[in-house]
């Protein structure tokens, strides 16, 4: 809300006692994140924002009945199109689990449909309770490794730019450019420093000669790191500390250690990649608080990492903390420790209780026949997808790590008839298969994967990182062959075959990334896509699909599939499949 002099009058009058608030919360014990302490005194709110923070009177009360009044939970850095659904729906996920805001980069959809791809959910993410903010994609496409639905220069991003929620540019992944000094990225970064704007970086696999890289480009943080000796180096050198658990990066259990009083300013957390039903059961950043107060956190930190910090990190001076001046965003929980939240506030209004959404919404249908058909390629053949052996039968096999992003790059001797690779159950060697799905190059990329634990059928998904081709794995080409026809059937979205059949899909229209319908309604295609991936033999403890969608990225170790094919990402550049040499 602007600030005029009606308004400023009206607030004064209440912080001064002149008048009553508009909303008061008593008998709550009020989480000072400043000094770490408890404050039992009222809250005062007047149109959304806190005016005093004492003894008040108001016109409407707030009975917080003895609980703990906390401030509300800022996702530093989440895709949205993660979750498969759109803002206006991720919204009634995340807000019941008492985050208010969010960080969030469209590099997903801006990697299919481009400029029109931020246009959407920017309004769509207009008018409704959750505060998103956007980070604009700096990396479309990611890589040249690679092809995309779009190419963004500084002159498309510039625009966007001066949009109130906007507040920078997203992680910079594409380090060779920065590195070589490419014109294009630079104009990126000396345009978002020009208008005040913040930067994400992306330093996966990174030794400490790229974060002095970074940091002298001006970029402030990194949502990448494994290890406590990686982030112990980030934080030395002036960067703000992300640390994720979302559903395939899980990092917070051997990270959360490196937090101590000394430097716990300089860290917050972040999904990054999310699925909607890992929101509904696990929790979002709340599920970080938790995870961090057993690990032996003090709940003052987790709590002060989970608002305080992400706001200062990102220069969202009236959020994260419960002061006056501060966005009335406030929580009402009764177990500290277990973060159980009883209601949700966002500028006053209640939005969320007893972990259900209550606040009224509006069903925001945006049409846009751009990101509505994006998936186009040319007729594929079985022969389109053989790997042909030398004699020796060694291949380079992407090797997965069950809940990380990077892999493993194995040299193995495979299976082989007729000079072609055959997949083995009993190896647990599959097949993978990215085809290029924006600009019908004709573009087919083919490996060998090792880990999924299939013992029939094959899966597949629009959705890969990040520029979001066909991706598909399985024990044999017919399988396949018809999970990759069936996304083109589908417009896009995650497929399970079995036997020449789908026998599960989840359509996701909107550039190939998200559904239409409610979270509601996918969470349960998910949980049939669960039961039938068991038809398959999979048995394992991780999200196959999102696991799968990340074995394209070729800006993660060590070893990854494009849609040009097997790219070994710590010499960046492309190999063969057969072990050369072997």
């Amino acid at each position: 809300m602007k600030t005029n002099h009606k308004s400023m009058k009206k607030h004064l009058q209440i912080a001064s006692k002149q008048r009553p608030a508009d909303l008061v919360v008593k008998n709550g014990r009020v989480m000072d994140v400043f000094n770490q302490d408890w404050i039992d005194a009222d809250i005062a709110i007047a149109d959304g924002k806190i005016v005093g923070i004492g003894d008040f009177e108001g016109t409407e009360i707030i009975d917080a009945q003895g609980n703990y009044v906390c401030p509300s939970f800022i996702d530093g850095h989440v895709h949205i199109e993660s979750s498969m659904v759109t803002p206006s729906e991720f919204e009634k996920v995340v807000l019941p689990h008492g985050v208010t805001s969010i960080i969030t980069d469209p590099h997903e959809i801006a990697n299919v449909s481009g400029k029109a791809g931020i246009d959407y959910m920017l309004k769509n993410s207009t008018d409704i309770d959750l505060d998103v903010f956007f980070m604009l994609p700096s990396c479309v496409p990611a890589t040249s490794f690679e092809n995309a639905g779009a190419v963004l220069k500084a002159e498309d991003l510039k625009p966007f730019m001066e949009h109130e929620r906007v507040l920078g540019l997203a992680e910079v992944m594409d380090y060779p450019s920065l590195l070589s000094q490419k014109d294009e990225m630079l104009d990126k970064i000396e345009m978002t420093a020009d208008m005040g704007g913040k930067m994400d970086g992306h330093l996966a696999g990174l030794n400490t000669d790229a974060i002095n890289v970074y940091r002298t480009a001006g970029i402030d943080t990194d949502h990448e790191c494994t290890t406590i000796p990686d982030a112990m180096e980030r934080l030395r050198r002036g960067m703000y500390l992300l640390i994720r658990q979302g559903s395939v990066a899980k990092e917070l259990l051997q990270l959360i250690d490196i937090v101590t009083p000394a430097n716990a300013r300089r860290c917050l957390f972040c999904t990054d990649d999310k699925h909607i039903d890992d929101l509904i059961e696990e929790g979002s950043i709340d599920h970080h608080v938790r995870l961090s107060i057993k690990k032996g956190l003090p709940a003052f930190t987790a709590y002060q990492m989970a608002s305080l910090n992400a706001a200062e990190c990102y220069g969202l001076k009236n959020k994260g903390a419960l002061a006056p001046g501060y966005d009335a965003d406030f929580l009402i929980v009764d177990d500290l420790e277990a973060v159980h939240i009883k209601n949700v506030y966002k500028a006053g209004k209640q939005v969320a209780a007893d972990g259900q959404y209550i606040a009224a919404s509006e069903k925001k249908n945006l049409k846009d026949s751009s990101i509505m058909d994006t998936v186009h390629f040319k007729p594929i053949q079985q022969r389109d997808l053989e790997i042909v052996m030398d004699e020796s039968k060694h291949a380079n096999v992407i090797e997965i790590n069950p809940n990380q992003l990077k892999t493993n790059k194995i040299i193995t001797q495979v299976g082989t008839k007729e000079n072609l690779f055959v997949p083995s159950i009993e190896q647990d060697l599959q097949k993978m298969v990215v085809v290029e799905r924006h600009h019908l190059t004709g573009n087919i990329g083919v490996g060998i994967v090792k880990g999924f634990g299939l013992k029939d059928g094959a899966i597949a998904t629009t959705i890969a990182h990040d520029s979001h081709n066909i991706v598909a794995t399985g024990t044999n080409d017919g399988d396949l062959l018809r999970a990759i026809n069936a996304l083109k059937e589908m417009r896009g979205g995650l497929v399970v075959v079995k036997q020449e059949e789908v026998i599960a899909s989840l359509p996701l229209p909107i550039a190939g990334l998200m559904s239409e319908k409610s979270y509601k309604e996918v969470d349960q295609q998910l949980k049939h896509m669960k039961r039938a991936l068991k038809k398959l033999g999979f048995e394992a403890d991780f999200n196959p699909f999102l696991t799968l969608s990340f074995l394209t990225l070729p800006v993660i170790p060590s070893l990854k599939l494009t849609d040009k094919g097997l790219f070994d990402v710590e010499s960046f550049k492309f190999t063969s499949v057969g072990a050369e040499g072997t």
